[in-house]
């Protein structure tokens, strides 16, 4: 039987860059070998230490009275469990000054959800038939962005300056003077550090994307997945920044709870509310165990620390790792550029003289066991498609044993080499 979709049913149940990456990366684990090196997804590595807290706090919960059955058997206000938020809201306003009460917060089921939300909250179609984008000021930017709009495309891209930083070393930097805001955008996004490239922007230009923003009456929205205060995989210096006008996102996946699907949210009220009310409609509630895990930690300030002692400093041994393993297996004989690492989970590579596309290095390295994600993906709403930029980058993960990272990378030097 054949059935016709809605335009709704076409634009997300008919296929996407990001289920299609998603799905060969699935198939690939599925039927590889114990030599298939997984350098392409964003799984977050399972961090001993972090493991006993969850443990701990299991425990914890089991010994409460009603504690466990209470996560398991009970829905939460679709917004959030009422102590979840006051302890959130309490943990930015003690330890930032920032002004902010449980209006301020909500939670959503996973970082994307609330993406998929705040997008087609303010963008998309408009009451009056005009439309609406979203402005993303650099990319590359988060692939899990690309398809969400429920009517089409959502975005609106601007491309990066590319700054040589050292030998085999460069950093994207917003062109300010490239950045309009028109009468049809509905607000700026940004991610800090950025996914792919573990770009961090500047404070100052925060301070400015949020001064464009303010004067246009458009939210800043900052998605911190990887960012500060936690989970903390960011190596640069930079102050997390609030202002009214603000949205910040967190999650608690990459400090190790990605399979509860929690995300959080903290902006204006009236952008809060609508949240609140489209969970209910999408989901009724949210999932509440991670934040009956995490509670404790919030309210004593312990998930801080976490972030700043255990988090932080296992990824950025790995990414020292990781970037001295690529400096090996490159060398001098070929033209090739890693993006300076300053956070997330990733290196981010440039093959300037590469002979073919990335997605065609793609496929040559998955026969080989060594998955990564081609770099085109990443850079949706952009209007030159034929920019050969966009053709010649691949993420990798260094979330993997270091092993398994020097390996692959090895792999991807001899296939560059030989493109």
């Amino acid at each position: 039987m054949s059935y016709e979709f809605s335009e709704f049913g076409r634009h997300l149940g008919c296929g996407s860059g990001i289920e299609e990456l998603m799905d060969d990366l699935g198939h690939a684990i599925a039927s590889g070998g114990p030599d298939l090196k997984m350098l392409g997804g964003g799984q977050p590595a399972r961090i001993p230490e972090m493991n006993a807290v969850w443990r701990r706090r299991l425990e914890e919960l089991m010994e409460e009275d009603g504690g466990l059955q209470r996560s398991l058997t009970s829905y939460d206000p679709p917004r959030g469990n009422p102590h979840f938020l006051q302890a959130v809201a309490t943990l930015f306003r003690e330890t930032f000054c920032w002004k902010l009460g449980p209006e301020n917060v909500a939670v959503t089921s996973g970082g994307q959800t609330a993406f998929y939300f705040l997008f087609n909250l303010l963008a998309g179609k408009m009451p009056d038939d005009s439309r609406r984008k979203i402005l993303l000021p650099l990319v590359p930017e988060y692939i899990g962005y690309a398809n969400q709009g429920v009517g089409g495309d959502l975005f609106r891209a601007v491309p990066p300056l590319i700054e040589k930083t050292a030998p085999h070393e460069f950093k994207y930097r917003v062109d300010f003077d490239a950045l309009e805001v028109t009468p049809d955008i509905a607000a700026i996004c940004v991610s800090r550090p950025t996914n792919p490239t573990g770009n961090v922007l500047t404070d100052e230009e925060i301070a400015r994307l949020s001064s464009i923003a303010k004067e246009n009456n458009i939210p800043l929205i900052i998605d911190n997945a990887y960012g500060a205060p936690f989970p903390g995989i960011i190596f640069a210096d930079a102050t997390p920044f609030w202002d009214t006008h603000v949205v910040l996102t967190y999650s608690l996946s990459k400090i190790g709870l990605p399979g509860t699907r929690t995300g959080i949210v903290i902006g204006p009220p009236e952008l809060i509310r609508a949240l609140g009310s489209m969970s209910a409609i999408a989901g009724l509630s949210n999932p509440n165990i991670g934040q009956q895990i995490t509670l404790p930690l919030i309210r004593s300030g312990e998930i801080l620390s976490l972030s700043r002692e255990v988090v932080r400093p296992f990824y950025q041994e790995k990414c020292n790792l990781a970037r001295q393993a690529a400096v090996d297996a490159f060398g001098d004989d070929i033209e090739w550029y890693m993006h300076r690492s300053e956070g997330a989970l990733f290196l981010w590579f440039w093959f300037p003289q590469l002979k073919i596309t990335s997605q065609e290095l793609y496929e040559r390295l998955k026969k080989r066991e060594v998955l990564v994600i081609p770099g085109q993906h990443f850079f949706f709403g952009l209007d030159d498609e034929g920019w050969p930029h966009r053709h010649q980058c691949i993420r990798v993960s260094y979330a993997m044993d270091e092993a398994v990272v020097r390996a692959g990378l090895r792999i991807i030097a001899e296939e560059v080499r030989g493109a």
